[in-house]
């Protein structure tokens, strides 16, 4: 959805406000939390379901929380010495805020917590990082960004987040176009019913997808709002 310079393009706001003029509901699915997103969110003045941390909640609309699922507090000290052990940056949303390498806590109990990620620019060390998380089990291991890790409960993803929007909204998944550009979005494509990547996703996303879209420098999402809503000019590359 965002380009470079971390803002919503007029042709993408053009095209939701059409969407959404058209009756469709048009809602982010973000790893983000909820209080990293609701700024764009607000800007655009959306009310609409929010997927947020991966699937870890899901918000009927601003302000109005629908299911929230939590990490085990022991798992995240496992994953916090683990981030120690590996010398990663490290990050982790909580109910009560964000908290990272600079700022952490000395009782992981005290809070609620959603989800842990690394990042590191060491490939191995992720590698290792990963081979170690899937040895555990009940783990959702996924990324945002080539350089890092992302971790949920297991069973919890964008694709169970839009699921229960669906469920609010009493359609079926079939009746979901689903955007991403990592594989924290892979799940929500294949289990929607027009899975799109993003030009500038990971090469497992556009293998997934069912069709490949511009940039988000290029107003990728614009161009799927055009072809797949509205019927206008081919935009999109067969999945890949």
């Amino acid at each position: 959805m965002l380009n470079k310079e971390g803002a919503v393009s007029p042709e993408n706001r053009k095209w939701i406000n059409a969407a959404l003029e058209a009756g469709v509901t048009v809602s982010f699915s973000t790893g983000r939390g909820v209080q990293s997103a609701l700024p764009i969110i607000e800007e655009m003045q959306l009310t609409t379901p929010i997927v947020a941390v991966n699937g870890s909640e899901v918000w009927e609309r601003p302000g109005k929380l629908l299911r929230r699922h939590l990490m085990d507090a022991e798992v995240m000290g496992r994953m916090h010495a683990l981030a120690v052990e590996y010398d990663t940056w490290y990050w982790a949303y909580a109910v009560e805020g964000v908290f990272n390498k600079e700022k952490w806590l000395d009782d992981p109990s005290s809070v609620q917590w959603l989800k842990f990620g690394y990042f590191t620019e060491d490939s191995d060390k992720l590698r290792l990082i990963r081979a170690t998380l899937e040895t555990w089990g009940g783990l959702e291991i996924t990324n945002s960004h080539p350089n890092n890790l992302e971790i949920n409960p297991g069973g919890i993803s964008k694709a169970s987040g839009v699921g229960e929007v669906c469920r609010l909204l009493g359609i079926g998944m079939h009746e979901v176009i689903a955007v991403g550009d990592s594989l924290n979005d892979i799940a929500m494509i294949r289990a929607a019913g027009l899975g799109v990547a993003m030009d500038n996703a990971q090469d497992a996303v556009k293998r997934a997808a069912d069709a490949v879209t511009a940039t988000n420098d290029e107003d990728g999402v614009a161009h799927v709002i055009r072809r797949y809503i509205f019927g206008e000019q081919p935009a999109e590359r067969s999945g890949e």
